[in-house]
């Protein structure tokens, strides 16, 4: 049986035999239920936290997340992408689901909070592989951006929103809010994020 080598994220589901597709179905749900560990015991503890602390987590063995990811390294991208997926699916069912365009976008801004929150710990832990970090930055722009300008377009189709803010510039503003978010318990990143969209809006807020 193979461990995925350092790309099990490219590799799981390559197999050919005629069980593939369901190892490929359980290799994928076991790896998911690794990288949401490993993503909340980063938020809670820093991507320095120690590996056998997911492990627990996410009720495996320290040796299951060596074969997925065999160096840290690899598991601090694979979560960095996986969250970023997430956010990326989030946006349309977000839209579907929420009883406005707005609010769709300021439920989206949540996540999208959550994840650079993190986001800034992994910037830091991928500063010595310059080449691996400017991968990834362009990975998640391309990824996002569209999310954000589709929430953001339904908003001013709506009504609810200025036209006049790129999504481009809205995720630079809200990124650059987050900064230095967990330092000093007197900021409250949400709030202040609130406080941004607030005025984008074109009505009221009742």
């Amino acid at each position: 049986m193979s461990d995925g080598g350092n790309n099990a994220v490219a590799d799981l589901g390559s197999g050919s035999e005629p069980s593939a597709p369901r190892k490929r179905a359980d290799a994928r749900r076991n790896e998911e239920t690794l990288l949401e560990a490993a993503a909340a015991t980063f938020i809670a503890a820093g991507v320095d936290a120690p590996v056998r602390d997911i492990a627990a987590k996410a009720g495996v063995g320290v040796g299951t997340i060596y074969r997925h990811f065999p160096t840290r390294a690899d598991l601090i991208v694979a979560v960095y992408r996986h969250q970023v997926e997430a956010c990326v699916e989030a946006g349309p069912a977000l839209l579907a689901s929420s009883n406005s365009p707005h609010a769709a976008l300021a439920r989206w801004i949540d996540l999208f909070v959550d994840f650079l929150v993190t986001k800034h710990g992994l910037a830091e832990a991928l500063q010595s592989d310059d080449a691996t970090f400017v991968t990834l930055h362009a990975y998640f722009l391309d990824r996002l951006l569209p999310v954000c300008a589709e929430l953001l377009d339904a908003a001013v189709a709506a009504g609810e929103v200025r036209p006049d803010v790129e999504a481009f510039e809205l995720m630079l503003a809200v990124g650059n809010l987050c900064i230095g978010a967990n330092k000093d318990p007197r900021y409250d990143v949400r709030r202040v994020v609130a406080l941004l969209l607030a005025g984008l809006r074109l009505i009221p807020h009742h």
